[in-house]
């Protein structure tokens, strides 16, 4: 299809209705919903189980496929033995597992029984992990041995559904075989209202611990319009979102997105490498991909796509989590042979401002693109005034115009994101005067490392627990590759001597405490932080010295 075939975005805007996407997602009609009926159970009713909902290749390069018959078969057996367990609507089931048939399966069975699923990422450690079970007051946890030890000595831990059993170490685990063995559940799906949720995230702050976001059923209406327009995901694709599912992108699009648009998804258990992405592409013949801009500059650093395009049958690629530049652009499009858009959202909001693959407007390189269907967004001053184009402030949802916006504020009330009928999403952007959106930045200290939004404090406060740390502050680093990498400033406590060794040992413990992503790679030790009279901790500053220092080192 080319550029100028596409449906044009605004006549396509006067036709749209978010009540005619309900409608395709809910086929009881009922004004009720279930994730398991909206994402497997209406594809078995329309006749369309054979067709495939996972392509899998494991650590050993062994392929494993299900099916959306094989996938609702299973999900019926381990949601009859999650009923087994006591555990019912509204009830929070964690899951730490890699890119495996079980983790699909975990999700659609704590959906069929009207359960909240709530992801882990596998890179987390035991603090992250103990935060996150004992403010959702989770039910169950699901893990494998791998990750188990991440469970251990926790304030408090659920019972644990082990994939391989107990171990003479975990003698009381639930055993995963038995589980997915169980009598099917023979009870109808509870039909939910669509304020009730179905995920339950985190995401990462600039003060204080994660925040809570209970993502309503709802959602899965804007989550199926991104699928649709944005992704341009087609009945006959073969999807690959290289985003982990413990994270939002790849829980909403890697999971959430292709089932409920009954297509297939693919999942790549082994870590990213360029070659290794390249062979996947290749092998599963892969026509419509995502992933962060890190990928993207990794495999154009690796000089092994330059020719890419001669072999892979790539139809459309898309790009999240901060800006692309022109240069990866460019050759994404000459190497990988088909065009890349950008796509801005929020863990709060899902994907809300996109250059869509399926719809025609101004496309810009480095802009966010347009407001999604469902959505109207504006461009606030500081007495939350909308302001005209060419002019930055904060981007926000007016929420009374946007049918498709599900974001009912946090959890546990940790922060008040509204305003006069608007959702702050903290951003600084301006629009531009043929309608599109530009990004000018944050109004706040979130670190966005490889796609992976970092808030500082947990990071500080990480660091915090060595006992020669005194103060520290964490602050972005501009990397060429990673985007951003986390640096740590700290003072030392008195009797402790600045030196490699000590910041080797800092890093490695955050990096075992916190999360294999989330750990200072930049430590640089000083006399003091420049502080406000106040006492408070002048990240802006540190921010800019770190981008001096990275562009004296480039």
């Amino acid at each position: 299809m080319t550029a100028t075939s596409l449906p044009d975005y605004r006549e396509y805007l006067e036709n749209f209705s978010v009540d005619s996407v309900i409608a395709r997602l809910d086929d009881h009609q009922d004004g009720h919903f279930n994730a398991y009926e909206a994402s497997c159970g209406r594809h078995i009713r329309d006749g369309r189980g054979d067709v495939l909902a996972l392509v899998q290749e494991d650590t050993q390069g062994n392929t494993h496929k299900l099916t959306y018959a094989e996938l609702d078969q299973a999900s019926a057996k381990l949601a009859g033995w999650f009923q087994s367990q006591g555990l019912g609507v509204g009830d929070r089931i964690a899951c730490m597992l890699p890119r495996t048939p079980a983790l699909l399966v975990a999700v659609v069975a704590t959906w069929r029984i009207g359960a909240v699923y709530q992801p882990l990422f596998t890179a987390f450690g035991p603090d992250s992990v103990d935060y996150r079970l004992g403010r959702a007051d989770t039910k169950l946890v699901i893990t494998d041995h791998a990750n188990r030890y991440k469970f251990d000595g926790l304030t408090q831990c659920p019972p644990v559904l082990a994939v391989g059993g107990a171990t003479s170490e975990h003698a009381d685990d639930l055993d995963w075989q038995a589980a997915t063995s169980h009598a099917p559940s023979t009870e109808k799906p509870p039909r939910l209202t669509p304020d009730q949720p179905f995920l339950q995230m985190f995401t990462s702050g600039t003060v204080g611990k994660p925040k809570g976001v209970a993502v309503p059923l709802a959602g899965m209406t804007a989550f199926a319009i991104y699928m649709e327009l944005a992704i341009d995901l087609r009945e006959d694709d073969r999807f690959w979102n290289m985003a982990d599912p413990g994270w939002a992108y790849g829980l909403y699009y890697a999971i959430a997105g292709p089932l409920l648009l009954g297509v297939t998804t693919h999942f790549c258990e082994v870590g990213f490498s360029a070659e290794g992405a390249l062979a996947f592409m290749k092998r599963h013949r892969i026509t419509n991909f995502a992933a962060a801009p890190t990928a993207y500059r990794l495999m154009k650093a690796s000089g092994l796509f330059d020719d890419a395009h001669q072999t892979l049958e790539l139809r459309a690629a898309s790009s999240a989590g901060e800006p692309l530049n022109t240069e990866v652009v460019t050759w994404v499009e000459k190497a990988l042979g088909c065009p890349v858009m950008d796509h801005y959202g929020q863990t709060e909001t899902g994907m809300t401002c996109n250059n869509h693959h399926a719809l025609d407007h101004p496309k810009h390189v480095g802009a966010m693109g347009v407001p999604m269907p469902g959505y109207r967004l504006a461009i606030l001053d500081a007495e939350y005034n909308e302001l005209p184009p060419g002019e930055p402030g904060v981007l926000a949802v007016d929420i009374k115009n946007s049918p498709a916006h599900f974001f009912q504020g946090y959890t546990w009330q940790e922060k008040h994101p509204f305003a006069e009928g608007y959702y702050l999403t903290g951003d600084v952007v301006f629009r531009n005067d043929d309608g599109s959106f530009q990004f000018a930045g944050r109004d706040d200290d979130i670190i966005t490392t490889a796609g992976y939004r970092v808030g500082p404090t947990d990071v500080e406060n990480s660091v915090m627990t060595h006992p020669a740390v005194a103060e520290s502050a964490a602050v972005g680093q501009p990397d060429e590759i990673r985007g951003e990498v986390i640096k740590s400033y700290i003072v030392l406590r008195e009797g402790f001597e600045a030196n490699d060794d000590l910041a080797d040992e800092i890093r490695q413990q955050v990096r075992e405490r916190l999360s294999t992503h989330a750990f200072p790679r930049v430590i640089e030790f000083v006399e003091e932080l420049p502080k406000t009279p106040s006492g408070k901790i002048q990240r802006f500053k540190l921010r800019a010295e770190a981008a001096e220092q990275a562009d004296s080192n480039g």
